[in-house]
């Protein structure tokens, strides 16, 4: 993985409610994002797993949503939390990565449905499909904020 780095980050106080950009956000194992949805246990698919924890997707997926479909999405509206550039997230399912000092796993892919779509627009799901973004479990707390590297952690270091 080549080095990316977080463009931006969303969270949202509630499950249909707009997302806010930030700054930063404190990441907190077993829990997500502080101020957001999933944190406080409201999101629309919320349940006390892993996989909804933070939600991730790269902002190539959205330009190219524009290109190849013609559908603008500002980032904030795929309805991830962290926005991020340089990384294929798609890769990361079952790796740990880490941005600043949080450390996180990828757990599955962040499919595009048929709620999001509502939220935003005809043809989203077509568009996003299997470059919706990554779920990851956050494994080390902290605080991320825009402009943060991500990087993978090293296969060998893994225990």
């Amino acid at each position: 993985m080549g080095e990316g780095k977080v463009v931006s980050i969303y969270t949202a106080p509630g499950a249909t409610a707009p997302m806010s950009g930030q700054p930063h956000a404190l990441a907190v194992a077993g829990k997500g994002l502080e101020g957001d949805r999933y944190f406080a246990g409201t999101g629309t698919f919320w349940k006390p797993t892993p996989d909804r924890e933070v939600t991730l997707i790269e902002v190539e997926a959205i330009e190219a949503l524009e290109r190849d479909y013609g559908l603008a999405l500002a980032p904030g509206e795929s309805r991830r939390n962290i926005v991020t550039r340089g990384v294929a997230l798609n890769h990361l399912v079952g790796r740990e990565f880490h941005i600043r000092e949080v450390t996180l796993r990828g757990i599955r892919l962040c499919e595009p449905c048929a709620h999001l779509q509502r939220l935003t627009r005809s043809g989203v799901i077509e568009g996003l499909a299997h470059r919706g973004g990554l779920r990851a479990q956050i494994l080390t707390g902290g605080t991320i904020a825009v402009g943060d590297r991500v990087t993978e952690v090293a296969p060998s270091s893994v225990l």
